[in-house]
Parts: C-alpha cells; sequence; structure tokens
C-alpha cells in the first residue's frame, strides 16, 4: 500500500487550500497530530464528528480531513465532555485531524462553492459572497436560460431531493449566485447584482421574508448535502497527487 509521508502531506494541503490567507474563526490545518509519520488512507467527511471518527477507523484512515473541524477559537481551551471524547477517539485509533472551514468553501477548483458551480454548469464565473473579508463563493450564468422547475429538478437529483424553493423571482433564470452551508445572508448581496436566483445551504425567516419582498429566487438544498462536494474534491486530489486511498464518507444528514 502506498503511503505519504504525513508532514509533506500536511504542507501541500495547507498550500492547495492557501488556508494562511483567510480570516476564519475554524484553526483550520492539521488540528489533532498522530505519532504516525506516514499516511496511507485518506477519510474525508464534512463533520469531524464521533461516528465520523469511528467510521473512518473501521476503514483503516490513518487521516480525516473535514469542512468542519473540532478547534474553532479556543473551543478546545478545556479538555472535557465532547472534547475529551473526541479528541480520545482520534488517539485511541492513531488518526490526525487536517479541517479546512472558509478556505475550502473558496477555493476556485476544489471548494464547496465552485463544485457547486460545476453542478449548475456555471460559465463566466466572478467572486461572490463576501464575508469576514473575503469572497467565498461564486457567481455566474447558466448557457442557456432554464425555468425556476429545471434547475430545481437539477438540484434535487445532484445535490439533494431535501430541496427547500422559495419562489419569489422569474421563472426564467440565467444569472445564478452560490453560497454553500449557512450562506442565506448573501441573499442581499444576490438582490443587488440583480441576479435571478440564489442557491445555497440553508434558508430560514430572514432570508424567506427578504427574497419575498425583493423577488428573489431561493433555493436551499441542505446545509450538510451543499458541503459534501469540496472534502469529496478535496480526497480525490490527494489520491491522484500522491497516489493513495481515499474514501468519503457520507452520513446524508438532512439539515
Amino acid at each position: 500500500m502506498n503511503s505519504i509521508d504525513k508532514v509533506t502531506l500536511v504542507k501541500a494541503l495547507d498550500e492547495k487550500l492557501c488556508i494562511a490567507n483567510f480570516s476564519d474563526v475554524s484553526n483550520n490545518g492539521l488540528q489533532v497530530d498522530t505519532t504516525s509519520n506516514r499516511i496511507s488512507k485518506v477519510c474525508t467527511g464534512v463533520d469531524a464528528s464521533l461516528p465520523f471518527f469511528e467510521a473512518a477507523a473501521e476503514r483503516g484512515a490513518d487521516m480525516v480531513v473535514c469542512h468542519h473541524g473540532i478547534s474553532w477559537g479556543d473551543s478546545l481551551k478545556y479538555m472535557t465532555g465532547l472534547n475529551f471524547r473526541l479528541v480520545e477517539c482520534l488517539m485511541r485509533h492513531h488518526i490526525a485531524l487536517w479541517a479546512c472551514h472558509l478556505p475550502l468553501d473558496a477555493h476556485p477548483e476544489l471548494g464547496n462553492n465552485a463544485c457547486l458551480c460545476d453542478v449548475l454548469g456555471l460559465d463566466d464565473r466572478k467572486p461572490f459572497g463576501f464575508y469576514h473579508g473575503q469572497y467565498i463563493g461564486f457567481r455566474g450564468s447558466l448557457p442557456k436560460p432554464v425555468s425556476r422547475e429545471a434547475l430545481a429538478e437539477l438540484l434535487r437529483l445532484k445535490v439533494s431531493p431535501r430541496l427547500d424553493v422559495h419562489p419569489f423571482g422569474t421563472d426564467e433564470i440565467r444569472t445564478v449566485g452560490v453560497i454553500s452551508g449557512g450562506g442565506s445572508d448573501s441573499a442581499a448581496e444576490a438582490a443587488k447584482e440583480g441576479l435571478d436566483a440564489f442557491v445555497t445551504g440553508e434558508s430560514n425567516l430572514v432570508s424567506h421574508n427578504f427574497c419575498l419582498q425583493s423577488g428573489l429566487n431561493l433555493f436551499a438544498s441542505g446545509h450538510y448535502a451543499t458541503e459534501r462536494f469540496g472534502v469529496r474534491a478535496v480526497g480525490d486530489w490527494i489520491a491522484k497527487t500522491f497516489g493513495i486511498s481515499h474514501e468519503f464518507i457520507d452520513f446524508d444528514i438532512p439539515y
């Protein structure tokens, strides 16, 4: 089985995802180390959770890569309760944890939003979704206008059948803004730029009312569902670049 030096892999991930360029509440990068110096299998998943860690251990992973890690600000200040259980699980199974939040949303090749744009087939992409001093999403144009229902069916097929549609804009859609996860606040930016539709993960009462009054179509495919793409793309990149095994573990969480 092929393997890669852990330090080499971590450095490559840090540089590929440009984590040093982002201001983020997540402490991006290697959050939990391991005594092993070699990595032969990586499992990727959206959330750094006990079920994910146990599933990765069953599959023989030496490292896990997540979008939502376990170190946020000073969240690990006290190693008690769930914090202890999470770290203890990784250490018991000799698994390292590398996590990447906003840089993975924003990456133009491997990011959640770039991958969602690929799913939609958006052309003429431009930065969109200004958040914490940086753009984390994209806006673009469909090759040709489609109906609101046609776009909804594409999202149900390619992202999640649990699509929440707020049909308040034009029935014919050409221009689309994309922000994965909890990006509903960017609806105002989408409306300001005159886009026909805004695709995100979660919707809420504020975004519903805003889109209703602004005449904007909002498509919410789920926080988890819209953020499966980035970690899976990163894992595939690791496997292709370094020749080691990768497996994406999907829990299909309906939120």
